[in-house]
């Protein structure tokens, strides 16, 4: 018999050094393999003979966890995206580290903290939902999601962030206090919250706008890549189980080079930043040693599984298959993979298992229903019912058909509604500057105005400065591969 120990690491942020503890104590226990989950919490699986031992020597670190139980959620935060997806904000690293340490309890719902201009991590998948403000720096707006429901309600106040701690303790003591109001509770109001909530003892202000949730983009999250003249390197494994061998080496590695953390994400990878030039070969010798693999497909890395859930991840790689057979581009969408009632998964387009139920009320055969979030944006907690009552064989062209209705709403939402920023982006490009970069090979040109946004290259990206490992968007061919050109001698458009 199995079970899975649980380690939060608050806003996605782990110490190496740490970490080695934490995986040295699993080696005593006999464990090969640690998993990351949806939470930015690491989940370990170990036989009842093993457990013992492995707990024993986590108490002499002194580090807490919790076996089979997830009574205390972990914080998490967009932090881990900071400066490598999230540029020009004023949430710096330092703002997000003041407000982690001053939540000095362990809440028992679930909190987010999360900038407003990303799509990285989740934003309200949480209870208790901070959200920066785009207008007001030091400023949040806050969601609140009820406990066990759907229902969502934002406040017409913004916080100060020195005040976050504290609002948020105030509120979950309410929430429990007041248990069959707000919690599992479909007619739970938002305003009899915040009427129980001494605002008197907090910096607040009125929200002149709502928050703005972003569009969803996932950025390509693994992989060794250039910033800010540093190497950020993302981390993914298709069976989300990493080898504790491997995360001894890179604590060792990180601790050596004087990376004083790394980061774990919402999609069950983990992140290092700030690798300088003079270290980079020593981490691609790191991952050349233990074969870890990179460039997965984006149709790949864009599913949201559920934590230990290997019937979903069963599922998920059985329509990967299908979405690569069949070419399917899926650029800009979110699959979420749901088997359990009350699990939380992110998703523009949801793929959740029931069960069909005979006049006797017994479990025949499984069948999937497909539901699309409002406008596709997984930050989004209404939708409406795609298909239902999937048979597995069937599912995949259906997902296929979800995905193509997909398209054909971002297709209309241009026609109607961005003609401007259409119109602009013609612009940008008719101005751009005197020479681009061609592949030799299919003559597919890099633009360093537009940049490539489904690649995580920003416009504006020099291809002097593109990863030593770009390859042409259509060939793969190498970055040596390019010519630089006078870009008169193209009529792009």
């Amino acid at each position: 018999m199995y079970q899975t120990i649980i380690i939060n690491f608050p806003g996605g942020i782990i110490s190496p050094g740490n970490l080695y503890n934490i995986l040295v104590a699993a080696t005593k226990a006999r464990i090969q393999y640690v998993r990351f989950g949806l939470r930015q919490q690491l989940l370990i699986d170990t036989t009842s003979y093993n457990i013992d031992i492995f707990t024993g020597e986590m108490d002499k670190l002194g580090m807490d966890y919790e076996v089979d139980t997830n009574n205390f959620p972990n914080i998490i935060s967009s932090y881990p995206a900071e400066d490598i997806f999230i540029r020009k904000t004023w949430l710096t690293e330092g703002v997000y580290k003041d407000i982690l340490d001053d939540i000095d309890f362990k809440p028992s719902v679930k909190v987010n903290i999360c900038d407003s201009d990303q799509s990285f991590t989740p934003m309200l998948t949480g209870n208790i939902n901070w959200i920066a403000s785009s207008q007001s720096e030091h400023y949040w707006h806050l969601i609140i999601r009820f406990p066990k429901t759907n229902v969502t309600y934002e406040w017409n106040q913004l916080c100060y962030t020195n005040h976050i701690a504290q609002v948020t303790k105030a509120l979950e003591g309410i929430i429990k206090n007041n248990q069959s109001q707000f919690i599992d509770n479909p007619q739970a109001n938002g305003e009899e919250l915040f009427a129980l909530l001494d605002q008197e003892n907090f910096i607040l202000k009125p929200a002149e706008n709502t928050v703005s949730l972003s569009s969803f983009n996932l950025p390509y999250y693994e992989g060794l890549n250039r910033y800010n003249n540093k190497y950020w390197l993302g981390i993914y494994r298709r069976d989300e189980l990493f080898s504790i061998a491997f995360l001894k080496k890179l604590c060792q590695l990180c601790l050596d080079t004087k990376l004083g953390q790394l980061c774990c994400t919402s999609w069950k990878t983990i992140i290092i930043k700030g690798i300088d030039e003079k270290d980079k070969n020593l981490w691609n010798s790191l991952l050349e040693e233990f074969e870890i693999n990179m460039r997965h497909a984006a149709n790949e890395l864009n599913f949201q599984v559920e934590d230990n859930c290997n019937e979903g991840l069963m599922l998920k790689n059985f329509l990967v298959k299908h979405l690569s057979i069949d070419d399917t581009r899926t650029f800009g969408i979110c699959f979420g993979i749901k088997t359990r009632k009350k699990s939380e998964v992110f998703s523009s387009i949801l793929i959740q298992k029931r069960h069909l139920i005979n006049v006797l009320g017994l479990k025949l055969l499984p069948v999937y229903d497909i539901l699309c979030a409002k406008d596709f944006n997984p930050n989004e907690r209404t939708g409406e019912i795609f298909s239902r009552s999937n048979p597995s064989f069937l599912l995949p062209e259906q997902v296929r058909r979800s995905i193509f209705k997909f398209y054909k709403y971002r297709l209309n939402a241009i026609k109607t509604g961005n003609q401007k920023q259409s119109f602009q982006t013609e612009e940008a490009i008719k101005k751009d500057g005197e020479f681009l970069y061609q592949c030799n090979s299919c003559l597919t040109v890099y633009n360093e105005r537009i940049g490539e946004i489904e690649n995580n290259i920003n416009p504006g990206t020099a291809f002097k400065d593109l990863p030593e490992d770009y390859c042409c968007v259509l060939c793969e061919g190498e970055k040596e591969n390019f010519t630089k050109i006078d870009q008169s001698v193209l009529q792009l458009l």
